[in-house]
């Protein structure tokens, strides 16, 4: 079973070896082979999404032959995006004493970084490693952090490329995007680069209020020829289901980086496959508990990217998608 179809059930039962609670003889017979692990997600513990990527982490895990319960423990924490809860998590994560720790998102790996500079830290979903003063370098990162980053830019310029190819008629696009983050402004920046071209008018909406994404997403819906472009946050993730909600009611084509949306009802997406970089994760994980140093295992690009179209929401908006569109599609929900 794919872990983008996982089911709650199973990812309970997955979950649950987690925290496997032994006897106390047991536990003073394994003490010198169980390893611990710390895990900062970075979006809440009702979030499907996030259920998906720690799932795909423990099973790579167990692929690599760790078993919880046996010779691991696991502990999570769970994010809401709230740094002062990011930095709270983090503090009780390092007092546990982990032997390595997996951060999910920039905020949860600064807030890890934080805390402490001797426990290794593998990070996933960070843009910008580097300016976020996370590594020394990608080569050679140095330190106790290394890890994946979770773009490169020139995939910003993409969105509306694909965008004005499945909708060519958009002229007017709405850019949901992360002002706070240094990422967000260089996804802005690659966008804007592509979009005289294109014939298209950009207007910026920040992330921090659903209210403010409400607001601009429904003076959108009042223009002719209006399109919704939403760039990779953590905050524009946690407030997905409000954008796909606007978008259908309004009969908006719409763009967005994760194939979560586009199962949940969005048009297409074009991003970064997110199940690859939490097993790739699980490896670096691997890796340091046999005693390889964080520092020494270069910061890595992502490798996988991926493209799904939701036919039916295409039906629904009047579009027929072009043939070349279609064939490049990895998947094609219909």
């Amino acid at each position: 079973m794919s872990f983008d179809r996982l089911k709650r059930r199973d990812f309970i039962t997955l979950l649950g070896s987690v925290a496997v609670t032994w006897p106390v003889a047991a536990r003073a017979q394994q003490l010198e082979r169980v390893r611990r692990i710390g895990v900062l997600m970075s979006l809440a513990a009702d979030d499907k999404e996030s259920q998906v990527r720690l799932a795909a982490f423990i099973r790579a895990l167990q692929d690599l032959g760790w078993t919880a319960g046996r010779d691991l423990h696991i502990d999570l924490r769970w994010g809401d995006d709230s740094i002062e809860v990011a930095h709270h998590n983090a503090a009780e994560l390092v007092a546990l004493a982990p032997d390595v720790m997996m951060a999910s998102g920039s905020a949860a790996a600064s807030s890890l970084k934080r805390a402490t500079t001797a426990v290794p830290i593998v990070f996933v979903q960070v843009a910008e490693p580097l300016g976020g003063g996370l590594i020394e370098s990608f080569a050679k990162p140095g330190g106790n952090v290394t890890g994946f980053a979770s773009i490169a830019y020139g995939v910003s310029a993409r969105w509306l490329e694909l965008l004005k190819e499945i909708a060519p008629g958009v002229t007017r696009v709405l850019v949901v995007r992360d002002p706070d983050s240094g990422a967000g402004a260089a996804q802005f920046a690659a966008i804007q680069s592509v979009a005289p071209s294109l014939g298209m008018e950009l207007s910026p909406v920040g992330v921090r209020e659903p209210s403010a994404i409400e607001r601009a997403i429904t003076a959108l819906s009042g223009t002719s020829n209006g399109g919704l472009l939403v760039t990779t946050s953590t905050r524009a993730s946690a407030h997905r289901e409000l954008m796909l909600a606007l978008a259908a009611r309004y009969k908006l084509p719409a763009i967005y980086p994760f194939r979560f949306y586009v199962a949940s009802g969005g048009l297409i997406c074009y991003g970064v496959d997110w199940i690859d970089h939490y097993r790739r994760a699980a490896s670096y994980v691997d890796r340091i508990l046999k005693g390889e140093k964080p520092g020494n295992l270069p910061v890595q690009a992502p490798v996988k990217y991926e493209t799904v179209i939701n036919l039916r929401t295409a039906k629904a908006l009047g579009l027929t998608v072009p043939p070349n569109v279609l064939a490049i599609a990895d998947e094609v929900i219909e």
